[in-house]
């Protein structure tokens, strides 16, 4: 991995990218428990998958991967949302989180292997 002033500040500004365009999810889909959540971590299992297939270089590696893709999905808020929703709503939603996350994610790959 790249460890220089250029790669902190790729990853510094994909990152400010991400959250930014992590909130305006948040926005879009309301006040209502996981759905920004469940929303973000789909779209970027997607663009992981796809970024692995793509991804030529470290730098694009650090700017989207490590910068933006993670300041845009989120665990914790995933594992928050879950017990807010109580045990047989927070159950179905992380079912639903990991058979959809992990479907987006191959699909990000197959997608990246076609183009």
């Amino acid at each position: 991995m790249e460890q220089s002033l250029a790669g902190f500040l790729l990853v510094a500004a994909g990152g400010f990218l991400g959250a930014v365009s992590r909130y305006g999810i948040d926005l879009a889909t309301g006040d209502v428990t996981g759905v920004g959540t469940f929303t973000v971590n789909v779209i970027g299992s997607f663009a992981l998958g796809l970024l692995v297939t793509q991804a030529t270089t470290t730098r694009t590696q650090l700017f989207v991967g490590t910068g933006a893709l993670s300041s845009f999905t989120t665990y914790s808020t995933f594992a928050d949302d879950a017990v807010t929703l109580g045990t047989v709503d927070g159950g179905i939603y992380v079912l639903a989180s990991y058979a959809v996350g992990l479907t987006a994610a191959a699909a990000g790959l197959f997608v990246g292997r076609r183009l």
